[in-house]
């Protein structure tokens, strides 16, 4: 689904991106994980359009999209949950799930709705809500059914677990492995390294931008530098 190849991007005069190279096949969950600093949030906001690239190519089902702006790579279904929720402060839940569906133009929107609802019963209670009122797992959960609003065939989390209580975080994982079943395709950035290569069918490792290890889930859990460097063990 996904194709990435000697993907740059940089800030200014500093690369961020130095020839970074990925793939995801529908219906995998893929994790990326690196220190602080290592380029991986970059790389999402890249295949999400929203961040420049300067060389390299990012390929979804087939098509070259890395010069296509981000409205349009939201319309052929990549949804972008990004790091700290970025939920609309001031507006409602409901609100912000109309926003997630702005590039639709069908009729099933409200379905939609009721279908996030049906996910996250919390939000429907609290459908009139602003937005910046909800505590930090709800905020998740609104970020993620926002995303969903999009109908994405790839969603990209971006560190869906910061800042969560450790009840609230296996509910979001939770929540991620139910993605898959749903059908939607996933690439994950995640601190938690552990609980993503866990739910992790592959799994890559970046390091200064660039990519230094790939391999399955459990791969990468039981190899003795990811253990050091990431799992703490």
């Amino acid at each position: 689904m996904l194709d990435i190849e000697n993907l740059r991007s940089r800030y200014g005069r500093i690369e961020a991106l130095h020839a970074a190279s990925l793939s995801v096949a529908a219906g995998e969950i893929v994790t990326l994980v690196g220190s602080n600093g290592a380029g991986k949030t970059t790389l999402l906001r890249a295949i999400s359009g929203v961040q420049p690239v300067s060389g390299g190519a990012i390929r979804f089902n087939g098509q070259a999209i890395q010069t296509m702006p981000a409205h349009r790579r939201v319309a052929l279904g990549i949804a972008q949950v990004p790091e700290g929720r970025q939920v609309f402060a001031p507006l409602s839940i409901e609100d912000n799930l109309k926003l997630g569906a702005w590039t639709r133009t069908d009729a099933d929107i409200a379905a939609d709705i009721d279908g996030v609802y049906q996910t996250f019963p919390s939000l429907r209670e609290k459908r009139s809500v602003a937005a910046g009122s909800l505590s930090g797992g709800q905020q998740q959960m609104l970020a993620i059914g926002r995303a969903l609003m999009a109908r994405p065939k790839l969603m990209l989390l971006d560190e869906p677990s910061m800042g969560l209580a450790p009840l609230i975080v296996d509910q979001i994982f939770e929540i991620i492995a139910g993605l898959k079943r749903r059908g939607i395709t996933v690439l994950l950035v995640e601190q938690n390294a552990y609980a993503a290569l866990a739910i992790a069918d592959r799994g890559y490792v970046m390091e200064t931008g660039r990519i230094t290890l790939h391999g399955t889930g459990r791969e990468l859990l039981e190899d003795s530098k990811v253990r050091s460097a990431y799992l703490g063990v």
